[in-house]
């Protein structure tokens, strides 16, 4: 099934405990995209100004993505600036310059309107509901939001989204405020409410949550000995998600299941460097035996007998 990512592409400059980084390549759409091309095609739509690799692009065309979506404008290139202390599981911003993403409309080429799974990263709820008139008949809506637009004048264009898309993929966080519940379950329950039948919640190092439909579904972190930076994680988590589900002939509670783990596998390489280092020159064989290290992780047998 064909992919299609709306999102940003940008600058990050990251300090964490074990490192610094200074305007690596970040955004969400780099790094979604990255992450799912190891596992199918990519279409990406974002805008990069003059001062953006072309190094970078070349990188992406290398991995089958489509960079047709990839605008280049007058301009400056985005630019984030975050700093993390030991718990990475919360960013402090420092400085951001939407610079030419200000201006950002995205516009699909038409080859890219019959995308049958849409990934609207995080961006403003406006420019996601742009994104939904364009395509024709997507088989699968997912989407990303923060608490910028949770708590923002865009409100009500986040609650149309979310009565368009069909799962919602937002840190633990996001989902508490977003289902007005300080209980996960509660809050996860609020939200699909509202629209999505299916919703993930990134916990960071403790993992995912996958609700769908009824069900709940765990997987965990792998539990790594170096992390040096968090930062694209999430997306890196989403892109290898709908990565493998795009590969997949049909999406049923398995799949579900196995997509949630494999962006739980992707999110591991991601962190373990900074920018988009760990993902780079990954291969089939190294995802493969870190699923199944997973697997190890959490198999456990049937409880024997219990005396009464």
């Amino acid at each position: 099934m064909s992919l299609l990512v709306v999102g940003s592409v940008a600058f990050d400059s990251v300090e964490t405990p074990f490192g610094k980084a200074e305007e690596a390549i970040g955004g969400s759409a780099m790094f979604f995209s990255t992450s799912a091309s190891y596992f199918t095609d990519v279409q990406l739509v974002a805008v990069i100004g003059e001062d953006f690799p072309q190094e970078e692009v070349d990188f992406l065309c290398s991995r089958q993505i489509d960079c047709e979506g990839l605008h280049r404008v007058a301009g400056k290139t985005f630019r984030w600036e975050g700093k993390y202390g030991f718990d990475l599981n919360e960013a402090i911003t420092l400085d951001t310059q939407l610079n030419v993403f200000g201006d950002f409309h995205p516009e699909l080429p038409e080859s890219y309107r019959d995308a049958e799974i849409v990934f609207l990263a995080n961006i403003d709820p406006s420019l996601q509901l742009e994104v939904l008139e364009q395509v024709k008949n997507p088989r699968l809506v997912v989407a990303d939001t923060m608490n910028f637009w949770i708590d923002g004048p865009r409100r009500d264009e986040l609650e149309r989204v979310l009565s368009k898309v069909d799962m919602l993929v937002i840190n633990e966080g996001e989902a508490r405020k977003l289902g007005g519940e300080a209980n996960v379950v509660k809050a996860a329950r609020a939200i699909q409410a509202r629209g999505p039948k299916h919703l993930v919640i990134k916990r960071g190092e403790y993992g995912a949550l996958l609700f769908s439909g009824e069900e709940i579904f765990f997987a965990p972190a792998y539990p790594l000995e170096s992390v040096f930076d968090p930062t694209g994680a999430g997306d890196t988590f989403a892109g290898g998600l709908l990565g493998y589900l795009s590969s997949c002939e049909t999406i049923g509670t398995k799949e579900l299941r196995q997509a949630t783990v494999v962006g739980c596998v992707m999110a591991s390489f991601c962190v373990e460097d900074f920018s988009l280092n760990a993902l780079r020159d990954l291969n089939t064989k190294a995802i493969e035996e870190r699923f199944a290290l997973f697997e190890q992780l959490v198999g456990f047998g049937p409880l024997e007998p219990l005396d009464a």
